[in-house]
């Protein structure tokens, strides 16, 4: 007879449920949980007053974000990171270092977009940054761990 902890056991069922599903799945599921920390984190922002307006570059002035902005940006953008997760997954040596190293570096680019938005607050321009931050914070973990278990 075998005794596990309950950590140990929740660790075998975390990596079965991420080992056994597709790549896309395990994407669409971690771009769902992404946007949904998101939404609440800017939600969260917006009750603190922080004002959300942003303009995009060339804009004359800045555009209110709507609720459920940050969510459906999420899923847009996070559409790259499922199809990249699908190419490593098929032909990376090292597919979960190639995907975290990429989409690490991707994020942090991601950054100068807030950074240099005109007409948008100092504070609407953390809350956006800090948002991509979250996203990938949720996303990235979760396909990385998807793809360690890529067998060759």
């Amino acid at each position: 007879m075998s005794v596990t902890t309950p950590q140990i056991q929740a660790s075998r069922t975390e990596s079965g449920l991420l080992s056994t599903r597709p790549v896309w799945l395990v994407g669409i599921l971690a771009t769902l949980a992404g946007a949904v920390v998101t939404e609440a984190f800017a939600l969260v922002a917006r009750a603190a007053g922080v004002p959300m307006e942003a303009a995009s570059p060339g804009a004359e002035e800045a555009a209110e974000i709507p609720v459920g902005g940050f969510f459906g940006g999420v899923l847009f953008w996070s559409v790259a990171g499922i199809v990249l997760a699908v190419v490593l997954a098929r032909w990376a040596k090292r597919p979960a270092r190639t995907f975290t190293v990429t989409t690490v570096a991707l994020t942090a680019l991601s950054l100068a977009g807030p950074a240099v938005a005109p007409h948008t607050a100092t504070s609407t321009q953390i809350v956006l940054a800090a948002s991509h931050v979250v996203a990938a914070a949720v996303v990235v973990p979760l396909l990385a761990r998807r793809l360690a278990h890529v067998r060759r």
